[in-house]
């Protein structure tokens, strides 16, 4: 059996179990390994699946830092007390014991904008999430809104943006991986409209959207006492607010703004960007220099679970790669189908679902399988827009759904707050369904009209 599949399938099954994570993806990638006849430690010349491992845990140092840093800035905007400052506003107007229907969209619109601003506009990634969604937990209960539904709106957010717009994360992804790696596979890819590409497949993440505001219309309760947690919630958001000042406000947004820059600036500065903004907020004494350590710390510790699985993701990726039987799983895949573009598409769709589940970034996914789609593309005539889209939908699938994407991990990170919401059954299975389902339709659908 293909050793992907054996390390996929693991991780899978015991996420599934309720086993961690991140013992999930270090069996998963001993297992891949070991069926794919490496050894567990060196033997000679051959590398042992250990120091494969290791040497995946290496790199991802820098992803690390990065999400520490993100969380840093993330605590500082906090700091300034306007996430509470929102967070009580929406429950004032709850309070009252008729709650309007409006109310509802507009905390799922609200939470829907802010997801797709975290990825360019304000680009903080997942780290708004841990402080905004925890005090509204109790306005959501409230209105017995189904937290799968808030999961997936988030996602969606996460994902759709980077996979459609070029600006902040999605300029890494579109132009600085997915356009990059097809042009060094030996396709000419200049002048392709990479919005036009991924237009069709973004317009399945739209449909899953919906499907999803459909799927959990109904009101859903939940066990806990939801009268008391909203009480208290209140009061602690209530005394939070009196740190919001216009004047904070003014430093955030200021803040927000030098990140922003300093990523149009500097290409992929994210890191840069974050440590600059966080920057801002000690200099004009927000946060003050006696609590710069404390709040540092808060925002690596608020960070550091999901920080932690995205590192060993990053050694199981290491590990099959160096199975090298990711290029057999394609070639397999590709052989079963002939000559066939239809099911040659949707080959390829497969494994790059199959490969994001596991690694749990779709970033690392698109380097590995464009060196082999690249040609295969263009051996069974799929123009170079058709290739886009393929690639690029075979990387963003499975970021959705994958126990350990940062996309999945990030609204559990908030919503469980309480201890109200499992990350398999109310993040990662919801968020599969509604989202991988209809993308691969519709990638597969790009690839056969462009």
């Amino acid at each position: 059996m293909n050793a992907v599949l054996v390390g996929v399938l693991v991780m899978l099954a015991l996420s599934v179990a309720r086993v961690n994570v991140v013992l999930g993806l270090t069996v998963g990638a001993f297992a891949g390994g070991l069926a794919a006849g490496l050894p567990v430690a060196d033997i000679g010349t051959q590398t042992g699946v250990l120091t494969h491992f290791q040497n995946g845990l290496a790199g991802g140092a820098k992803i690390a830092l990065s999400y520490a840093m993100l969380g840093a800035f993330a605590m500082a905007i906090s700091h300034s007390g306007l996430p509470q400052q929102l967070a009580h506003k929406l429950i004032s107007r709850a309070e009252g014991e008729t709650l309007p229907a409006r109310l509802k969209w507009l905390l799922l619109g609200g939470l829907l904008a802010m997801a797709v601003m975290s990825q360019n506009l304000i680009p903080i990634h997942i780290a708004f999430i841990p402080l905004l969604i925890p005090p509204l937990l109790p306005v959501f209960d409230r209105l017995r809104i189904d937290r799968r539904l808030l999961a997936c709106v988030m996602t969606f957010g996460l994902v759709t943006t980077y996979m459609f717009l070029p600006y902040g994360f999605g300029q890494i992804f579109l132009n600085d991986i997915l356009l990059s790696n097809i042009q060094s596979a030996g396709m000419d890819v200049t002048g392709i409209n990479v919005m036009a590409a991924m237009a069709i497949p973004a317009a399945g993440m739209v449909f899953g959207l919906l499907w999803a505001y459909w799927h959990y219309r109904a009101p859903r309760d939940y066990t806990a006492p939801v009268a008391t947690a909203f009480a208290a919630e209140a009061e602690q958001t209530a005394t939070g607010v009196s740190t919001a000042s216009r004047y904070r406000s003014m430093v955030a947004a200021l803040a927000v703004l030098v990140c922003f820059v300093v990523q149009l600036v500097y290409d992929g500065a994210l890191l840069l960007g974050a440590m600059l903004g966080f920057a801002v907020f000690v200099l004009f004494g927000v946060v003050r220099r006696q609590d710069t350590d404390s709040v540092f710390t808060a925002g690596i510790r608020m960070m550091a679970g999901i920080g932690f699985i995205m590192i060993a993701a990053q050694g199981f990726a290491e590990v099959m790669k160096a199975t090298g039987h990711i290029d057999i799983l394609v070639r397999e895949s590709m052989a079963w189908f002939g000559g066939s573009k239809s099911l040659a598409a949707l080959a390829m769709l497969a494994v790059g679902l199959l490969v994001t589940m596991g690694i749990g970034s779709s970033f690392s996914t698109l380097p590995i399988v464009a060196a082999v789609y690249v040609p295969l593309c263009a051996a069974l005539g799929f123009s170079p827009l058709a290739t886009v889209a393929i690639i690029g939908t075979a990387g963003a699938l499975g970021d959705a759904g994958s126990p350990a994407s940062d996309s999945t991990l990030g609204p559990t990170a908030g919503l469980n707050a309480d201890n109200r919401h499992d990350h398999i059954r109310d993040s990662v299975i919801p968020t599969f369904i509604h989202y991988n389902i209809p993308l691969f339709v519709f990638g597969w659908l790009a690839a056969m009209v462009l």
